[in-house]
């Protein structure tokens, strides 16, 4: 599933991000999503939310790795 769309993601669901600091090497952090922090229907760069374990970063993937 598209990480762009807001209508996607929902709390509690296990999700791939990229966080600020790790956004040029890619590394991603894998988690449950705990809020939803784009207000956007959309955004190029993916939908921001913060995670359970509090890492905060832009969704890549959607589902279990």
């Amino acid at each position: 599933m598209d990480g762009k769309l807001r209508k996607n993601i929902k709390i509690g669901q296990e999700v791939s991000i990229v966080q600020k600091q790790h956004q040029r090497s890619g590394e991603l952090t894998h988690g449950v999503v705990q809020r939803i922090l784009t207000n956007s229907a959309n955004h190029p760069h993916g939908i921001k939310v913060k995670l359970t374990s509090g890492a905060v970063g832009r969704v890549k993937r959607i589902g279990a790795i």
